[in-house]
């Protein structure tokens, strides 16, 4: 009996209900279905979640609830922080900007609202921009580039760490630009940068592009300010002081 109602399930495509329907009880038949009917539902979404988090390749496994709000993150007007842990801007197309110096916990609400998002089956990628512009210039030198950009046709969220920290080559900028290009307007992006807008031509080389560039960026975007002293050095700094 066991085996036949593995192989209904599994013809059924029912992939949980074979190792749950003797532990949900019985009361009456509908009742009894409905509630298999509903677990089967619920670790499939389980199920799915974990591969949007698997595939995303996050740095970390911080939560949203875990993140503290502060004084010294500066939110735009008409944005406050349960707005934009609600994730409308994802839906709506926008973009977040999280600037500020290094170690002001930009990553940290960059990721934390990537995995939010994952929960809501979403499906985000996140990428240290060094990173990104190194797979974008292999691709592009093994004639793999449109394969690449392939990739993100299902994506709704790219974050985009670091920007800022490591100057591209002008064949990254430019394979970076097209990228970010035929995202306007079609994907949300999250981006950390420890740079003003203006100092962005120090990354791309070419004014042009930067400029080009920054307007697609902040076309449709929250721009959130980030200030004070690095986190990790003001908790390393109170460790050594006790």
């Amino acid at each position: 009996m066991v085996s036949e109602i593995k192989r209904m399930c599994k013809t059924l495509r029912l992939a949980y209900v074979a190792d749950i329907y003797e532990s949900i009880p019985f009361e009456n038949p509908a009742q009894y279905l409905s509630d298999v009917l509903r677990k089967e539902l619920a670790l499939r979404e389980e199920a799915k979640v974990e591969r949007l988090l698997k595939k995303a390749r996050f740095l970390s496994r911080k939560t949203l609830e875990s993140f503290q709000w502060n004084e010294k993150i500066h939110l735009p007007p008409r944005l406050d922080s349960r707005e934009l842990s609600a994730l409308h801007f994802i839906e709506k197309r926008e973009n977040v900007i999280l600037a500020g110096s290094p170690g002001t916990e930009k990553t940290h609400l960059a990721t934390v609202l990537g995995r939010a998002a994952c929960q809501k089956e979403y499906e985000v990628r996140f990428y240290r921009v060094s990173d990104l512009v190194d797979a974008l210039t292999k691709a592009w030198r093994e004639g793999k580039f449109q394969q690449f950009r392939n990739k993100f046709k299902k994506v709704n969220l790219i974050i985009l760490d670091e920007m800022g920290y490591i100057p591209f080559s002008k064949e990254g900028a430019e394979l970076l630009f097209q990228l970010i290009s035929e995202w306007y307007e079609q994907k949300s992006l999250i981006i950390t940068t420890n740079l003003e807008f203006s100092q962005w031509n120090r990354i791309f080389v070419d004014s042009r592009l930067t400029a080009a560039l920054v307007d697609r960026v902040i076309h449709h975007a929250h721009i959130l300010s980030f200030t004070g002293e690095s986190y990790r050095m003001t908790h390393a700094l109170s460790r050594q002081n006790h």
